[in-house]
C-alpha cells in the first residue's frame, strides 16, 4: 500500500485511524499516487464536534475581519497555482491549461467571498405599524458540509468552504475519493493563512461517511456537486433530517444551430464544449441541434473533431486527457457501442484511440454521432465523455420543444446572427443557464449557478446565507453579439428572475 492520504480533523492534519483506504491512480498510467482513507465513524463526529466548538468563536469575527483573511488566500492560491494545477493534472489527468483554468474559477470564487461585508446586509422597514420599525438580520448557520466530485477538484470545493466560512459558518469538506489531492493541497494552503483551526474539516471516504454527515444531528446545511442518483440521496437524506440541502447534478445540454449562424464560430465553439475536459463536465455541450439547412454544418464539426486529440497533462498539443477511471472509459465505450446498435450514425468513433506512450491511459478519442432521436440511449442518458450528438429539427420551434422536454435543464446556448431568433429562444427555453453565441454560459461568481428541473435540487442558489431564499426560478442569459460575418460587437449580460 502506497502513502496514505493525511485528514484534517480537530485541529490539525493526522493520518486517519482507518483501516480501508481507496487507491487514487494517474489516469493516463494507472500508477497509484496515494490511499485515501475510509474516515472512521468515530472521526467523523470528532470532526463535526470540533467545527460546531469552532462556529461559536467565529461567527463573532466581524466580516471585514473575516474578508480580509480570505483576501489573503486568493492571493496565495494565486501563487500556486501552477503548483496546484500540477497536482490537479497527475491525478485527473488533465492538461496542464484545463487545469489551470479549474484552478482560477476557483480562485474567482474566493474572490467574491471577499465581498462579503456587502452580500451580509439585511433589509430594514420603518413604521410598518404605528411606532413599530421591523428588520432582518442574516446569520450564519453552523456547521455546513461540502460534498465534491471528481472533475473539478479545485473549483468545485472553492465555490462552497470558502463563502461558507465567509459567511461566519464552518465547514466538513468530503471531497471525492478519486482525486484527493487537489482538496487537501487547498486545505493546507488556507492554514497558512491564519485562519484559526477547526474552522474547515478534510474528511475522506465513500457513501458511509457521506451519509454520517448528512444525519449528523450538529450539520446544517449540506451543498454537493455530481450524478442525479448520489444528488437525489443526498437531497432526500438530508431534507429528511431537517438540513437545508441544495445539489447541483446531471445535465444533457443543448446547443442550437441556426441557419445564420456562423460556421467558424459554431464549429469552434462545438469542438471546445463537447470534447474539452474530456467531456467530463456538467456544463459540457453533450448535444448539437441543428436547424433546417444547417444540417450542412455537421460535417465540417467531424472534420474539425478528427483533428483534437487526447494526451498526457504535459503534452501541449493535446485537446484533453485521459477519462478518470477505467470504468468511466468502460461505460462511455459501451454507449458508443449502444448508439451504432440504435440505428445513428457514427462519423466519428474514438473507441480504438491510442496515446503513444500511455498504453494504460483510459483514452476515449472525439465520437460524433447523426442521425440520432430523442429515444435513444445516446441522446436520453448523460454520457460524461467526448461524445456529441447531433439531432435534426425543422425549425427553432421544434428545437425549443425538443430540449424542453429533456428532464435535464442546465445548460444550453444558441448560435444565430438574428436578435429575433435569440430572444425567443432566451424568453422560451426552460433552461436556467442559457447562452446566446456562448457554447457554456456558465455564469461569474456573482451571478447565481441556476440548473433546473433534474439538474438541480434544492430551494436556494445561494450558499450559507440564512435569510436568502429562491422562490422562482433563476434564468441567468450570457450573451455575446455578433452579425453574420462573425464581426464581434457588443458583450451583455442579463439576469432575468
Amino acid at each position: 500500500m502506497g502513502k496514505v492520504m493525511d485528514v484534517y480533523i480537530n485541529g490539525g492534519f493526522r493520518q486517519s485511524a482507518a483501516t480501508e483506504t481507496i487507491p487514487v491512480t494517474n489516469p493516463a498510467t494507472q500508477e497509484v499516487l496515494v490511499e485515501a482513507p475510509y474516515t472512521t465513524m468515530e472521526e467523523i463526529n470528532e470532526a463535526v464536534a470540533a467545527a460546531r466548538t469552532a462556529f461559536l468563536a467565529w461567527r463573532r469575527v466581524p466580516a471585514p475581519e473575516r474578508a480580509r483573511m480570505l483576501m489573503k488566500y486568493q492571493m496565495l492560491l494565486k501563487e500556486k497555482q501552477d503548483d496546484i494545477a500540477r497536482v490537479l493534472s497527475q491525478e485527473t489527468g488533465k492538461t496542464f491549461a484545463d487545469a489551470q483554468g479549474d484552478v482560477w474559477r476557483g480562485i474567482e470564487v474566493v474572490e467574491q467571498a471577499c465581498n462579503v461585508p456587502a452580500m451580509m446586509m439585511g433589509e430594514t422597514s420603518e413604521n410598518v405599524a404605528r411606532n413599530i420599525d421591523t428588520y432582518s438580520i442574516i446569520q450564519p448557520l453552523g456547521v455546513c458540509v461540502g460534498i465534491t466530485p471528481f472533475n473539478f477538484p479545485a473549483m468545485i470545493p472553492l465555490w462552497m468552504f470558502p463563502l461558507a466560512i465567509a459567511c461566519g459558518n464552518t465547514f466538513v469538506l468530503k471531497p471525492s475519493e478519486q482525486d484527493p489531492m487537489t482538496p487537501n493541497m487547498l486545505i493546507e494552503l488556507f492554514y497558512q493563512c491564519g485562519f484559526p483551526k477547526d474552522l474547515v474539516q478534510l474528511v475522506h471516504g465513500g457513501r458511509e461517511q457521506v451519509d454520517a454527515l448528512l444525519t449528523h444531528p450538529d450539520t446544517r446545511a449540506i451543498s454537493f456537486v455530481g450524478s442525479v442518483n448520489v444528488g437525489q440521496h443526498v437531497y432526500r437524506t438530508g431534507t429528511q433530517h431537517l438540513k437545508r440541502v441544495q445539489c447541483m447534478t446531471g445535465a444533457k445540454n443543448h446547443m442550437v444551430v441556426m441557419p445564420d449562424a456562423n460556421k467558424d464560430q459554431v464549429v469552434n465553439a462545438l469542438i471546445g464544449s463537447s470534447v474539452g475536459a474530456a467531456g467530463q463536465r456538467c456544463m459540457a455541450i453533450s448535444v448539437a441541434v441543428f436547424v433546417g439547412e444547417a444540417a450542412a454544418m455537421i460535417e465540417d464539426v467531424r472534420a474539425a473533431m478528427a483533428e483534437v486529440r487526447p494526451g498526457a497533462w504535459d503534452d501541449s498539443e493535446a485537446g484533453y486527457g485521459p477519462q478518470i477511471s477505467p470504468a468511466a472509459r468502460e461505460r462511455i465505450l459501451g454507449y458508443i457501442e449502444k448508439g451504432k446498435q440504435e440505428g445513428a450514425t457514427c462519423l466519428l468513433d474514438g473507441s480504438d484511440v491510442s496515446v503513444e506512450g500511455y498504453p494504460d491511459g483510459n483514452w476515449v478519442g472525439p465520437t460524433l454521432f447523426s442521425d440520432v432521436k430523442t429515444d435513444m440511449s445516446i441522446y436520453t442518458d448523460e454520457i460524461f465523455g467526448p461524445v456529441l450528438v447531433a439531432v435534426k429539427e425543422d425549425t427553432l420551434d421544434d428545437a425549443i420543444a425538443t430540449i424542453n422536454a429533456n428532464p435535464y435543464g442546465n445548460g444550453t446556448s444558441i448560435f444565430t446572427s438574428s436578435g429575433g431568433a435569440a430572444r425567443k429562444f432566451q424568453s422560451e427555453i426552460e433552461v436556467g443557464q442559457v447562452g446566446i453565441n456562448v457554447p457554456i454560459p456558465v455564469p461569474l461568481p456573482f451571478f447565481s449557478f441556476t440548473g433546473w428541473k433534474n439538474s438541480f435540487y434544492g430551494d436556494q442558489h445561494a450558499y450559507g446565507k440564512q435569510a436568502i431564499r429562491f422562490y422562482t426560478e433563476t434564468k441567468t442569459i450570457t450573451a455575446r453579439w455578433f452579425d453574420a460575418d462573425a464581426v464581434a460587437s457588443a458583450n451583455m449580460t442579463i439576469a432575468l428572475k
